[in-house]
């Protein structure tokens, strides 16, 4: 069944000049398929159709009921627009999709390897993860931050952020809860609310560097190639740093030590 999907796939990619995709999310796995997408791009035009409100099934957080709601779903459409590869970006309204990316949680292999290439195995096409496959104008008024983004979900039980206690030009922009979470080890950090994930990409892409552990914030910076700091998973490694100034740690020494690297840089 899964098969004769992936010969369909194949055969549109060879006939057609235009490719509709569909994704369901999460948005993480939503920015990874963006680099199989964009590969696809240099050949044909691009539409890419978001579905919100996919109920998710079997163990999850219970905080998360659906892959995308339609808060995040109108929040991450003006990145996406802002991408000059993809020629159409919309919330799915029963719209003709020609790939279908959900695909991947339907093929029975691990998915304990590079997220990207979920996605790049649906297609038959080779990535280069190595470039950037977000692209957005810095920050205006925002620059030369340290960015740091701790969420509640993969952390690194061996790793804590105590040594940033004084450190200055520390900026959280993610969830307001991550925030106050980190603010007890971090006496100076500072928030700011994002309008969109368009913005919080800009305020990235202008930062001195990211340090975190896996979330959107995270896989923003990875998808913009900026100088970045991995608090690395120890249950579930699909995300890694590819490319310059990209590091991960599993230790506190090691996770220190990177950090002063990027900092002095």
């Amino acid at each position: 069944r899964i098969y004769a999907q992936i010969l369909e796939i194949q055969k549109k990619i060879e006939n057609n000049k235009e490719l509709s995709f569909l994704h369901s999310g999460r948005l993480g796995d939503l920015i990874y398929s963006l680099p199989t997408i964009k590969e696809l791009s240099k050949n044909h035009k691009c539409k890419l159709y978001i579905r919100i409100e996919k109920p998710m099934l079997g163990p999850h957080d219970s905080s998360r009921k659906v892959f995308i709601n339609k808060r995040c779903g109108d929040l991450i459409l003006p990145l996406l627009r802002n991408q000059d590869f993809l020629d159409v970006v919309n919330i799915y309204k029963d719209e003709k999709i020609d790939i279908n990316l959900d695909l991947f949680r339907d093929i029975p292999i691990s998915l304990s390897f590079y997220s990207s290439r979920w996605f790049s195995h649906i297609c038959g096409i080779n990535i280069n993860v190595e470039n950037a496959f977000l692209s957005v104008k810095p920050h205006e008024l925002i620059k030369n931050k340290i960015i740091v983004g701790r969420s509640s979900r993969y952390r690194n039980a061996y790793i804590n952020y105590k040594f940033l206690k004084n450190t200055k030009n520390l900026l959280c922009i993610g969830l307001e809860e991550e925030f106050q979470d980190s603010k007890k080890d971090i006496n100076d950090l500072e928030f700011h609310e994002c309008k969109d994930f368009l913005e919080m990409a800009e305020i990235i892409k202008a930062s001195k560097f990211f340090i975190g552990n896996m979330s959107l914030q995270y896989i923003v910076s990875e998808a913009l190639k900026v100088p970045r700091l991995l608090e690395a998973s120890t249950d579930f490694p699909v995300a890694f740093p590819v490319g310059p100034n990209a590091f991960d740690a599993y230790h506190q020494i090691h996770f220190e030590k990177f950090f002063r690297h990027l900092n002095k840089s």
